[in-house]
């Protein structure tokens, strides 16, 4: 079987696969088009101590990785299916922010976040990013870094992204 080499977004935190941190878990997610519908959660390990060590202390949720292993199937019903990753390339680092850097925030939501605030929820569509303000709107961001827009109404957020998607042709840019 030949190795298969995708390009996803790192889904979450990773996990040790064992204690002493020699093997690792993670998720990628895997978006063939911007339609959330397509979008594909997929479990990888790693058992390279090198490549462990990469995707437990230097990737953080939201990179742009290509991985290069091979596809498990399920055998059974009850089996998972996984990809064995045997190189990482990372194509891109996350917009992804630490709520706790405040001049990061500050200029992404533009409304001086303070310390005694509650921390933003922050959710990936795809390559956009929407930052939720507990105080304030949601804030639309393409992974480009171009701002798409912000709304007080979650259920507009699909309308501003297709609207930024033909105003960029197929959102490759742009500024707004």
């Amino acid at each position: 079987m030949d190795a298969i080499t995708l390009d996803g977004y790192l889904d979450e935190e990773t996990m040790p696969g064992d204690l002493h941190g020699t093997t690792a878990s993670f998720r990628i997610s895997l978006s063939p088009t911007e339609e959330r519908v397509d979008e594909t959660v997929l479990p990888c390990s790693v058992a390279d101590p090198v490549l462990a060590h990469a995707v437990l202390y230097e990737l953080k949720r939201g990179d742009q990785l290509r991985v290069t292993g091979y596809f498990h199937l399920p055998q059974t019903p009850d089996d998972a299916m996984w990809l064995e990753v045997h190189a990482i390339e990372v194509l891109a680092t996350s917009l992804l922010l630490d709520p706790a850097d405040e001049d990061e925030m500050d200029q992404l939501t533009g409304d001086g976040f303070q310390d005694d605030q509650a921390v933003p929820f922050i959710e990936r569509y795809a390559s956009y990013l929407v930052i939720y303000d507990p105080d304030g709107p949601a804030h639309i961001w393409h992974t480009t870094g171009a701002r798409v827009g912000e709304t007080d109404d979650p259920a507009t957020i699909g309308d501003l992204i297709n609207a930024y998607e033909h105003r960029t042709a197929g959102g490759m840019g742009g500024a707004t």
